[in-house]
């Protein structure tokens, strides 16, 4: 029975407790014997504690719908999709800008995150009393484990704002100390202090990718610790360490063809920094739901982030990514899957194409091998070489240094057969480069959080017109920059924390 409890707490990662502590806390070590940790005593029980917190990433709540719904759907490039009646528990409300502090989809996405944040710190704390396992491993893994604590802590940090930093593991019962730091909210620079020190750290430890063996390319390494970094810089403006940091991420290139990158031959290639594995085959998992519901209507999937007219319209003629990045109804696939165009009858008994069904699908959510699975091997590609230079052109226009900016920009546009920017001047390149985050990251989960880091979110809404919303979307200023923390946990708090601002 002992050996049984075990498994289950490194499987799961994490028990709860009762009252506050059943959102940030774990089964702590102390409640595990010498004799029990001595059976993860040896390299592959060392790999384990930090697979447990690569595997969070493929869980619904971690990766799928409900971050579908917060990161893609919110933003301009998509539309809510499925069925105008099929409201997606709450799409419909993320689609309109118009959720509440008891939205499933902002409190799904919260509560993953601590619950990978909290295995990795249950690897933190353990790793160090695993002696017979290889030093040199488990200072690696060390090293992962900080990797993806930042990683997450960028993902709350970016959605809510200021959130309590959880560093360590907590004795039961809960001391006040540890009680105020799970339920207390610190700064957003705070925050951002934080991941840096964990990707530092990170940095010191891991290896470059080149060092992985083939079957262990996704896993964190030294250049997609500098690359957060440099993103992380990114979105506090810190230009210079921008550059600087971008500088350090080597041994990458720009591979030839866009749309492979996000097929099963692109997966871990050389422009992959990270991307999050599904495999998609009993019983090693994939991403729970994440083809699906994004897989086209009424033949492989829920339909749900439609690419929207707005970003459509965002591809210059030409550019190669526009059909990497949609699946048009009417259309046959790489792989020669047909997408059937749905018809219907007008008033006067005519075939006319059903205007009613979605005519786009994302693309980048596709698996061939797995089409209407519930895991697939479909990846997410979370930072890629092309970002790393998107973000060095952006820091070096801001820093005045647009005539180095504008060839950067140029060679993401070159793979997409696409020809030299015309725009020369520091604002209108500043304006080129936001456009090709824009159509180069499409349904990586950048563009709601690009349009509010730069400031173009109220206008960018507006402009974004469908029949939904004919006059466009409206984004508060002052409220919908964040997400609001989960009610249930400001409730939890007992006056610790307090709510985003102009949320009920």
């Amino acid at each position: 029975m002992k050996k049984i409890y075990i498994s289950m707490f490194v499987l799961s990662a994490f028990f709860f407790s009762g009252c506050a502590d059943d959102y940030l806390d774990v089964k702590q070590t102390e409640t595990v014997s010498t004799d029990d940790i001595e059976l993860f005593n040896n390299d592959n029980g060392a790999k384990t504690f930090v697979t447990a917190i690569y595997s969070k990433f493929l869980d619904w709540d971690m990766s799928s719908f409900g971050w579908i719904g917060l990161a893609s759907i919110t933003s301009d490039d998509a539309d809510k999709g499925s069925t105008p009646s099929d409201v997606g528990t709450d799409k419909d409300v993320l689609d309109a800008l118009t959720y509440n502090s008891s939205n499933p989809s902002a409190e799904s996405t919260f509560n993953a995150n601590y619950d990978g944040i909290n295995r990795c710190n249950q690897a933190l704390a353990i790793l160090p009393k695993l002696s017979k396992a290889d030093p040199a491993l488990r200072e690696r893994l060390m090293g992962e484990a900080k990797f993806l604590r930042a990683f997450m802590y960028f993902t709350l940090v970016k959605c809510y704002g200021g959130v309590p930093i959880v560093d360590h593991l907590s004795s039961i019962p809960l001391s006040a100390e540890d009680k105020a730091m799970q339920l207390t909210r610190k700064t957003a620079a705070e925050v951002y202090a934080f991941i840096e020190k964990d990707l530092n750290d990170a940095i010191a430890i891991l290896p470059n990718k080149s060092a992985y063996s083939s079957d262990e390319k996704a896993r964190a390494s030294k250049g997609a610790a500098y690359a957060l970094l440099a993103k992380v810089n990114l979105y506090q403006k810190n230009w210079q360490k921008v550059v600087d940091n971008c500088n350090l991420v080597t041994g990458y290139i720009i591979v030839s063809d866009y749309a492979k990158m996000f097929r099963l031959e692109g997966e871990n290639d050389a422009e992959s920094i990270f991307e999050i594995n599904g495999v998609g085959s009993v019983p090693v998992r994939g991403i729970q739901g994440y083809s699906n519901t994004q897989g086209v209507r009424d033949s492989f999937g829920w339909g749900f982030n439609q690419p929207s007219k707005s970003l459509l319209n965002a591809y210059e003629p030409d550019d190669v990514r526009k059909d990497a990045t949609i699946i048009f109804r009417g259309t046959t696939l790489y792989d020669g899957r047909e997408i059937p165009q749905i018809y219907t009858e007008d008033d006067k008994g005519n075939k006319v194409v059903d205007t009613t069904v979605n005519p786009r699908y994302n693309f980048k959510a596709y698996s061939s091998a797995y089409t209407d699975a519930w895991e697939t091997n479909a990846n997410i590609k979370y930072l890629r070489y092309a970002e790393v230079l998107l973000m060095k052109a952006e820091a070096l226009n801001e820093l005045g240094q647009t005539s180095e900016a504008i060839p950067l920009l140029n060679q993401i546009r070159h793979r997409a057969g696409l020809g030299d920017t015309p725009a020369v001047g520091q604002n209108d390149v500043r304006k080129a480069i936001w456009k090709e985050r824009r159509v180069e990251l499409a349904f990586e989960f950048d563009r709601f959080f690009d349009l509010v880091r730069t400031g173009q979110a109220k206008d960018a809404f507006a402009a974004d017109k469908n029949d939904v919303f004919p006059n466009g979307r409206v984004f508060t200023v002052g409220k919908n920059e964040l997400f609001p923390i989960p009610d249930s946990f400001i409730r939890l708090s007992q006056g610790m924390s307090q709510q985003n601002p102009n949320y009920n």
